[in-house]
């Protein structure tokens, strides 16, 4: 009988590491949890680093070249430099009821 309570304590005990090893704070699914978390904020790293280079890049050439900032701002304002002419289509006319 006492043989009988010590194989089922152990178990029990064995059940309940296993399921803590397994559910617990530090277990395996959590571990896998924080491993996806972990990469999905590397993943966001990188582009925000390659979003970052392209901006700086774009800063570099908007303060190296003139014609950069020149054109996109013409082009927007509707402004003309010396000897062009600014051609602007007219609106669609507005759909009747």
């Amino acid at each position: 009988m006492k043989k009988k309570i010590l194989i089922l304590g152990g178990v029990c005990v064995l059940l309940i590491m296993v399921f803590t090893a397994l559910f617990g704070k530090k277990g395996v699914m959590e571990l896998g949890r924080s491993r996806r978390t972990l990469a999905a904020r590397a993943e966001r790293i990188r582009a925000l680093e390659a979003e970052r280079d392209r901006l700086e890049a774009e800063i570099r050439r908007l303060e190296s070249d003139p014609r950069a900032v020149e054109k996109p701002a013409r082009e927007k304002l509707g402004l003309a430099a010396p000897g062009e002419k600014v051609v602007v289509d007219p609106a669609p006319p507005a759909p009747t009821k």
